[in-house]
């Protein structure tokens, strides 16, 4: 068994020497950062412009280099520094934008609560205004009676009674006013309540398409995801156009604004979805 295990290992390695083993997956693109005993390794590997890169940077030196598959040898790694250059500028980039997009979600997520928290104090508002407008019902009608025992009394009476009926009257309509306010705002609430329950179903469904599209290879791998009527990014990759045309068509209710998931630096934590629609 010890020779076998030695036959295969020494096979394995002649078969590595030609074509990289990563270079089978050569759309798994990933930016892997950790901190070793060497210090800051980056791993990167990614499809460039139909060109399948793989490299390693330790200390912000590059280590390893694959091309293709091909394993090229540090002598000729000058022909490549200025494609290499352009996509650890883009992975800057694709970075920065991350935080930007993880930081706007967190604001949305703050300005939601407050949304919420100014929707249950009108609520208890109106009910306050409602029940004052049934104390004035009440005064009205006191003072409706009180008037008619005054009638007899003195005209001066029955005209000031008449003005306390009129404004009682105003004030139950303002009342019913604000009652009507009030139920339309109820049922606006729970509309975008309902919205935003649709809107997470139909991510978890597009989470579950992409884990099946074998886009990525788990639902926990999804960091960040983006559609529009333009484009369509996973993990900060743009994706090809039978792609984006497919989830473009299938989920136009996202395509037709600007909509955008990420999650947590955990895996998996949902963070923040936001989709802006715009209006044709």
């Amino acid at each position: 068994m010890a020779i076998l295990a030695a036959t295969i290992s020494v096979k394995a390695q002649t078969s590595d020497s030609t074509k990289h083993k990563y270079y089978a997956d050569r759309y798994n693109n990933s930016d892997e950062i950790r901190t070793t005993t060497q210090g800051k390794v980056e791993r990167i590997r990614t499809n460039w412009k139909d060109t399948y890169y793989e490299f390693t940077i330790v200390n912000n030196k590059m280590t390893t280099l694959y091309v293709e598959g091909e394993k090229i040898a540090p002598a000729n790694w000058g022909k490549y520094s200025a494609v290499i250059a352009d996509m650890r500028e883009q992975i800057r980039k694709d970075r920065i934008q991350a935080k930007k997009d993880q930081a706007q979600a967190r604001l949305d997520q703050v300005q939601a609560r407050k949304d919420q928290e100014q929707a249950r104090r009108d609520q208890a508002q109106a009910r306050i205004e409602q029940e004052q407008a049934g104390r004035d019902l009440i005064q009205a009608k006191k003072d409706q009676e009180q008037a008619v025992r005054d009638q007899e009394q003195a005209r001066l009476d029955q005209i000031q009674a008449k003005k306390d009926q009129e404004e009682a009257a105003r004030d139950q309509e303002g009342a019913k006013r604000d009652q009507e306010q009030a139920r339309l705002d109820q049922i606006q609430a729970k509309k975008d309540q309902d919205e935003a329950r649709k809107e997470q179903e139909m991510v978890k469904q597009m989470i579950a398409e992409l884990v099946a599209d074998k886009i990525i290879p788990d639902a926990e791998s999804l960091r960040d995801l983006t559609l529009d009527s333009d484009e369509m990014t996973v993990n900060g990759v743009k994706q090809p156009d039978d792609i984006f045309k497919k989830y473009k068509e299938k989920y136009r209710h996202f395509a037709t604004g600007h909509f955008s998931y990420g999650s947590g630096p955990g895996g998996g934590q949902h963070n923040g979805i936001h989709f802006s629609h715009i209006s044709e």
